[in-house]
């Protein structure tokens, strides 16, 4: 059986992308796609008066969405 990751480890790490006030850029996205190449899981944190869905942005970087709580998302990279 295959386990994926523990929530201890999702909590412990830190945010590597931080998306502000002008939203979900192709910017944002790039970057997203070029961290999860080097660090294979990243976590993602956004503004207050920025609304985003976790969901687009792991679609837009060809990511797995494994976890969001409020503006916080934890994205892996896609395995082919």
């Amino acid at each position: 059986m295959r386990e994926g990751p523990r929530k201890s480890d999702m909590q412990d790490m830190k945010a590597t992308v931080w998306i502000g006030k002008q939203g979900l850029t192709p910017t944002v996205v790039e970057e997203v796609v070029q961290q999860l190449k080097k660090r294979h899981r990243i976590k993602v944190k956004w503004l207050r008066n920025t609304e985003i869905d976790p969901a687009d942005l792991a679609r837009d970087a060809c990511a797995v969405l494994l976890e969001v709580r409020g503006r916080t998302a934890v994205l892996a990279e896609r395995k082919l």
